[in-house]
């Protein structure tokens, strides 16, 4: 059995790191309801602007343009948005596994990464590292996306890449965080194998994503009417993807923050709770020692006695 002293020192140690994580959820709690407010009020923009895509390429027959048709170059860039600090549970390994544990080959991913978490697992594991932007995870904005949209719309047209992906952590709720993995480009007039099986949890490239994201909430049923475009079809569509790419990449910074956020607050609960339990164990182990310790000391007071008498 462990001395008192060797007990005070550990409970003692506990309630400091007890109070550490008090402090830490309600950081979380607090910045959770701020992303979790600006998630929810910008979500119809950038829902509107999935569906206005996809309506006007149903609506309009044999355009031909490289983001509808594919970049020339053989490799995937992933976007992928993690935290730059730790405690937050299984958000930044469940977005990492998306690639790991994927069907994407490692050597055809090139990843631009959002977080240092992610950046520095996949790293690790080998892949290659296009571009970091970890210091936009710190306050997201909508400048932010528009300077990673323009970075993956070069290398696409550039031919350094021939798809853009978007791996992040969709919020439903403060305990429910989902990670997905969607193709941005190119852009495809009929429901990707996403958007269809992302019910059952499977995304194009074969990768478990959970639930539909943001903006993917209805099939595409076809053409209605023609589209009829005031300027050039090409021009419309080097005008409208980029702002579509923008609000996607946006979409997902802000729910990830959102996520990161309810990831940590739940991972700080936990953690408190597991101090208030072994805090309790150690109390009672200090208790039991104590009581050992008298029972010792009178058992050799009497003993004394009773051999001087």
């Amino acid at each position: 059995m462990a001395s008192m002293r060797d007990i005070k020192r550990r409970k003692g140690s506990i309630q400091s790191t007890q109070q550490i994580t008090k402090a830490m959820k309600l950081v979380s709690t607090v910045k959770l309801q701020k992303a979790k407010t600006k998630a929810e009020e910008s979500k119809p923009y950038f829902d509107t602007m999935y569906q206005t895509v996809k309506s006007i390429l149903g609506m309009s027959e044999n355009i031909r343009h490289p983001y509808l048709d594919g970049g020339t170059g053989s490799k995937k860039g992933v976007i992928v948005i993690t935290s730059n600090r730790g405690l937050a549970g299984g958000y930044n390994s469940n977005i990492t596994k998306l690639l790991t544990r994927g069907d994407l080959p490692k050597e055809d991913v090139v990843v631009y990464a959002v977080g240092k978490k992610g950046k520095d697992a996949l790293e690790r594991s080998g892949y290659h590292i296009a571009a970091d932007y970890s210091e936009v995870m710190d306050e997201p904005s909508y400048h932010d996306a528009m300077h990673i949209g323009r970075r993956v719309l070069e290398a696409f047209e550039q031919g350094e890449i021939g798809e853009i992906y978007l791996a992040y952590t969709v919020f439903k709720n403060t305990v429910v965080h989902i990670p997905v993995m969607n193709r941005l480009l190119p852009v495809s007039a009929e429901p990707s194998s996403s958007e269809k099986d992302s019910a059952s949890g499977v995304s194009d490239s074969g990768t478990v994503t959970g639930e539909k994201a943001a903006g993917q909430k209805e099939e595409f049923t076809g053409p209605e009417a023609p589209m009829n475009f005031e300027m050039e079809e090409v021009d419309a569509l080097d005008l409208l993807i980029p702002k579509y790419i923008t609000s996607m990449i946006y979409g997902g910074l802000l729910e990830a923050s959102a996520s990161e956020n309810g990831a940590r607050m739940q991972a700080m609960d936990s953690a408190t709770s597991n101090a208030e339990d072994m805090i309790d164990d150690l109390t009672l182990a200090f208790n039991r020692a104590r009581q050992s310790s008298i029972t010792q000391e009178l058992t050799e007071i009497i003993a004394g006695a009773q051999a001087i008498s």
